[in-house]
């Protein structure tokens, strides 16, 4: 596919798809090859973050039982944005009772994230660095932080 036609799927300029592509590649999200780009493990590992769960099994945050918020994950990217969002007390009722883990491992299918969300859970971590832990895990393994 062409740049032109490319631009046009993605709703942008030419010129605004150029720059956003040099920006990936600065990220290391893509790199250049001969006149154009192509997608470094960094980028893939992002695309799996944004890869989208079913409606019915995205994460509901919850403050406490029969306490919602507005906050749904439907893909490890998102469910990285509600983690920076929700209110500590939010991240905190979910950590111990195993929600998180449970979700990423059997929805996600990321036992490996799931584990280090469970150390969290050991570590008995609470507010902020509760949540920077868990944002850190996630964008370590999937580099979202750039992108969100």
């Amino acid at each position: 596919m062409d740049l032109n036609m490319f631009a046009e799927k993605v709703n942008l300029t030419p010129n605004e798809t150029i720059g956003q592509m040099q920006a990936l590649a600065e990220e290391g999200f893509l790199r250049k090859v001969g006149g154009g780009f192509g997608m470094t493990e960094k980028g893939k590992a992002a695309l799996k973050a944004f890869a989208a769960v079913d409606k019915e099994t995205g994460f509901h945050f919850y403050m406490g039982i029969d306490q919602p918020t507005e906050c749904t994950a439907e893909s490890v990217g998102t469910f990285y944005v509600c983690i920076r969002q929700v209110s500590v007390q939010s991240l905190e009722f979910h950590t111990y009772r195993g929600d998180f883990e449970k979700w990423l491992g059997e929805v996600c299918q990321d036992a490996e994230l799931a584990s280090h969300f469970e150390g969290a859970k050991a570590a008995e971590l609470k507010g902020e660095e509760l949540r920077k832990e868990l944002l850190g895990a996630i964008d370590a393994k999937y580099g979202v932080a750039a992108l969100t």
